[in-house]
């Protein structure tokens, strides 16, 4: 059995999943007529991206990420992590949630990790099956300690058999837990999740009643359309493109991407190199129209390093920092080291031509 902790000490994870997850995102976009085919590429790409999401938990709760958020349909990721949860399983899903539900800023990964980790302890407390209920709703609810007002309620309800309560106190701490073998990770790594999304989490229960959790996301402020718009088309470009990043496959498939999007693309394997091509590129009079910057490469000179070289040869520069982890400051707050946008690993082919599409027009 591979031990969980030490692959959260390694960076294989983002790595490979970045692989597969673009080159299936360009399988699908080559093969649109062949809807089997389709069908086989979008299965596959659900579970590269919930075998992701695994791996980005076990990260969170090992180094704590603060998270790269975007605005988010919260009804949408909901509802597919708790189908997702109890498939195979004895538990029913009743959902009620109403057209209109405000959208969230927030890192989807991790919202899924929260509601995946609630739905499973709802299915645990029903060992001879049943069915959980869902809603969410809109609340305009005043909250002085988060200083917000407008937030979004999911309510995760299920009929087992109960917390006593001298527990409940304690249900939220790191390893507590009341299961067999229950490892008392889930709960306490929602409830960071939560807090670090600026909302809270709130739980009650009565032995043989069951329990009931309720999440509060501040609302988005932000129009939605153009995430309705946008969310899985492509938005073809053109112009120069140059990649950083130490692994070789990584690079093959981000540059196949690019390529389909239409960008003329450039290799480099660290720092030292970038430098050299984007300062020959001035040269010439050929500048790039973005890089994209990995942010660790072990061994050799990173993206954080790597900007503050580039600025100097170039300050109007368009840069995007990539990763696979979240706890590093620069991917929550990017601008502040001087980049332009950031691609957290893996990512689609949509959501990669979304962000050159915003920065190389500008």
């Amino acid at each position: 059995m591979i031990n969980s902790l030490k692959l959260a000490r390694t960076n294989f994870g983002p790595i490979i999943f970045t692989a597969i997850l673009g080159n299936i995102s360009l399988a699908k976009y080559y093969e649109t007529e062949n809807k089997d085919l389709l069908r086989i590429l979008t299965d596959a790409e659900s579970a590269s991206n919930r075998a992701r999401e695994l791996t980005h938990q076990l990260l969170t709760f090992k180094k704590g990420g603060e998270p790269v958020t975007k605005l988010v349909d919260i009804a949408k990721v909901v509802n597919e992590s708790s189908a997702f949860a109890l498939t195979g399983s004895n538990i029913g899903l009743d959902f009620n949630i109403p057209d209109g539900i405000w959208y969230v800023e927030a890192d989807e990964g991790q919202l899924n990790q929260v509601f995946n980790n609630l739905v499973i302890n709802a299915q645990q407390s029903m060992p001879e099956g049943g069915h959980i209920n869902i809603s969410i709703k809109n609340i305009v609810e005043k909250n002085d300690s988060l200083m917000k007002e407008n937030f979004v309620k999911i309510s995760i309800i299920d009929h087992g058999v109960g917390i006593p309560k001298e527990y409940i106190p304690k249900i939220f701490d790191p390893y507590f837990t009341t299961k067999n073998k229950g490892t008392g990770l889930g709960l306490s790594t929602s409830h960071s999740i939560v807090e670090k999304h600026g909302g809270y989490i709130t739980m009650d229960s009565n032995p043989g009643g069951g329990s009931t959790f309720n999440v509060f996301l501040p609302a988005s402020q932000d129009q939605i359309e153009e995430l309705k718009v946008f969310d899985d088309k492509l938005i073809q470009g053109s112009g120069k493109v140059l990649i950083m990043d130490d692994e070789k496959d990584v690079r093959e498939t981000v540059g196949s991407m690019l390529e389909r999007l239409g960008y003329d693309v450039s290799y480099s394997k660290d720092g030292e190199e970038a430098i050299d091509f984007y300062a020959t590129a001035l040269k010439t009079e050929s500048k790039y129209d973005a890089v994209i910057l990995d942010l660790t490469i072990p061994g050799g000179m990173g993206g954080k390093q790597t900007i503050l070289k580039l600025r100097e040869l170039d300050p109007d520069i368009k840069a995007i920092v990539s990763s696979g982890y979240s706890n590093n400051p620069v991917m929550s707050d990017y601008k502040n080291y001087g980049f332009s946008g950031i691609l957290a690993k893996p990512y689609t082919l949509s959501q990669l031509s979304k962000v050159l599409d915003e920065i190389v027009r500008v």
